[in-house]
């Protein structure tokens, strides 16, 4: 991705259908599949999309998990949809310290506080630091990665330095 988003948009695109094929394969309650979706789509440009699907999928189960919760938020914010991700975040807090600070940008971002948005991506992009593995096995601080996306489009990327996210162009 450093320097080409373009070049990266088709494999994001093709990740993006194997987390959902993977999704729809998956035994119920594999709502980290939904998360993965999610990622690559809204990295790819095509987080509207996955945001529907991803909010139809959560219909009947939106608070069954913390990550059902972090599927819905990160779903509601790539729809508009300020105030359900608002309400998904607070479902994010069941979960561990990482699930906290993302649910802390989540609604910094739903609530449009730029100061408090910066702080949590911050935090976010300082536990990717602190990693020794990654679960893509890649060292990306992907969630910071999403949610710039997300906060560009509100007018609101901190940009925070680190090595673990790509330089643009």
């Amino acid at each position: 991705m450093a320097g080409d988003p373009e070049g990266a948009r088709e494999p994001l695109r093709r990740a993006a259908a194997l987390y959902r094929a993977s999704w729809e394969a998956a035994p119920p309650g594999s709502y980290g599949r939904l998360v993965g979706m999610l990622k690559a789509a809204i990295l790819a440009g095509d987080g509207r999309a996955a945001a529907a699907y991803a909010r139809e999928a959560l219909r009947d189960a939106p608070a069954a998990s913390p990550t059902a919760s972090y599927a819905l938020a990160i779903a509601a914010l790539a729809g508009g949809d300020d105030a359900a991700a608002s309400l998904a975040a607070a479902g994010m807090r069941a979960g561990d310290a990482a699930f906290g600070r993302a649910a802390d940008a989540v609604q910094a971002l739903a609530g449009r506080d730029g100061p408090a948005y910066a702080a949590a991506v911050r935090a976010v992009v300082a536990d990717f630091e602190g990693r020794d593995e990654h679960l893509t096995g890649v060292a990306i601080a992907d969630t910071a990665l999403m949610l710039e996306v997300l906060a560009e489009e509100r007018g609101m990327a901190a940009r925070p330095p680190s090595a673990l996210l790509p330089v643009g162009p």
